[in-house]
């Protein structure tokens, strides 16, 4: 009876590990998911202006200070991944955005980040100035983190900033899709793909006891989530009364 138990209890360990390391693995790389049918829409339809390239700053910022904080504050491992592959997810965005504009585009006037107008910030031409930029930004973080690393405060600050910027990640889109009116680019499918990650990725916080930020940071992109999804379906509709 007693072997019995023992087994039943060594079963439900394994199956607990089991759904740990898949929670984990869907951690990683779960937030880059939703961009893979938005990645093969933009190079379906060649036009980038469902998308804002500014999701891909928010982002980029977040995920670097992000693994600074992790530096200062050594947190659950996923978490870390998650950010290198949401850094290289987001480049992947950039790089496709920048090639399809560059094909469209009938004016032969390039913007550049050597030109020094903020004009243009974060509109530039080639993707290497998005690369410089973000090396810049990160030896700039290196710098301070490596100067202030004792402070106990200014990594909580650091965490807190990060969090901020991931939980703003939305608002470039919702800002965008309300000036164009229009949602193109987007549906409804990949709006629920976000906000399930999101919820997921929320509950994972709460559960593994992540940082207060962190799950802050998800509970805000959640609401967040649900306003895009509000726009896609008054868009969507408002498109179709016209058409009919």
């Amino acid at each position: 009876m007693d072997e019995e138990v023992v087994l039943q209890e060594e079963d439900m360990d394994g199956s607990w590990t089991l759904l740990s390391l898949l929670a984990s693995v869907l951690m990683v790389f779960g937030g880059s998911l939703p961009y893979v049918p938005q990645y093969q829409e933009i190079q379906r339809i060649s036009n980038t202006e469902g998308f804002s390239t500014r999701v891909c700053l928010v982002l980029l910022i977040a995920n670097i200070l992000r693994i600074f904080f992790w530096i200062g504050k050594q947190f659950e491992l996923t978490l870390l991944l998650q950010s290198v592959v949401m850094i290289v997810t987001m480049f992947a965005m950039l790089h496709l955005c920048c090639t399809v504009q560059n094909n469209n585009q009938v004016s032969t006037k390039q913007h550049r980040l050597t030109d020094l107008n903020f004009q243009y910030f974060w509109k530039w031409s080639a993707f290497e100035d998005y690369l410089l930029f973000c090396f810049g930004f990160t030896v700039l973080c290196a710098v301070v983190t490596l100067l202030l690393l004792d402070s106990a405060v200014f990594v909580e600050t650091l965490g807190s900033l990060a969090v901020l910027f991931e939980a703003m990640l939305g608002v470039p889109q919702l800002l965008q899709n309300f000036h164009n009116h229009s949602t193109r680019g987007m549906s409804v499918k990949m709006v629920l793909l976000w906000t399930a990650g999101d919820v997921f990725k929320t509950t994972y916080f709460i559960m593994n006891e992540s940082p207060a930020q962190f799950w802050a940071c998800g509970s805000v992109q959640i609401l967040i989530d649900v306003a895009i999804l509000l726009q896609v379906l008054f868009y969507s509709r408002d498109t179709r009364v016209k058409l009919g």
